[in-house]
């Protein structure tokens, strides 16, 4: 039950220097935090808090809302079997079955050596594929009894490492530059490299068109279009008159 490493902690205050409340960087930690144990611990749910001037109890309820955050341990591979309309047509609750049978568990249920935790699933959007699960939010379709064993047996012998990563990881490749809200807060950092970018101020030869683009400039049209102005206005009083 580790707080955040201090890799993780660089990367933590590197995401909260992007937001202009702090509080708005929770769920990118939530998922820091997550892929690091493959759960959230409550030392992690804990050390979030702190980085963000939260209570415990705060990041507990916004973690404990979302599917996809758990704060109970689970295994190495979440397996999810989708059984919503198109799936179950397609075999989905058949599928739910033999993986039960085949695993051991029960959905919601855990293997007794950490291997897999099997759960039942609304639509992943991968109806023309069904049926389908995932794996880590990896997604596989066409998935039969058979095919299941198999993939079972790559996932626990470690032959799909590569397109599967552990319980947690979003992402691999993680954002190392952005644009960072103002000027940074006692307790971020700025992100690497990040480039400073301001809102420059229009040429004073350039006008805004009806489209807001902005065009050059016609004296001449300028002068045209106040006498224009100031002719209408001189009618406008004479009528009045």
């Amino acid at each position: 039950m580790a707080r955040l490493t201090p890799e993780n902690v660089t990367r933590a205050r590197e995401t909260i220097a992007l937001y202009p409340q702090t509080r708005s960087a929770l769920i990118p930690l939530l998922h820091l935090a997550q892929e690091q144990d493959g759960w959230l611990t409550p030392d992690g749910i804990g050390h979030v808090a702190e980085l963000l001037d939260l209570t415990p109890a705060e990041v507990y309820g916004t973690a404990s809302f979302y599917d996809m955050f758990f704060t109970e341990p689970v295994g190495k591979h979440l397996v999810s079997i989708c059984t919503n309309i198109a799936c179950l047509l397609n075999g989905g609750y058949e599928l739910l079955e033999h993986a039960e049978q085949s695993l051991g568990v029960k959905a919601g249920a855990t293997t007794p050596d950490g291997e897999f935790t099997l759960e039942e699933v609304e639509c992943i959007a991968l109806c023309g594929n069904a049926p389908c699960l995932a794996v880590n939010w990896r997604f596989f379709g066409d998935v039969t009894p058979t095919r299941f064993d198999e993939l079972a047996a790559g996932l626990r012998a470690g032959q799909l490492a590569e397109e599967v990563p552990p319980h947690g990881t979003l992402n691999r490749v993680w954002r190392t530059v952005g644009l960072v809200a103002g000027v940074p807060a006692e307790g971020r950092v700025a992100v690497q490299d990040a480039p400073a970018v301001a809102e420059a101020e229009p040429p004073a030869d350039t006008v805004k068109d009806q489209r807001g683009q902005r065009e050059p400039a016609d004296e001449q049209a300028t002068e045209d279009a106040a006498a224009e102005a100031d002719a209408v206005e001189g009618s406008d009083e004479g009528a009045a008159e």
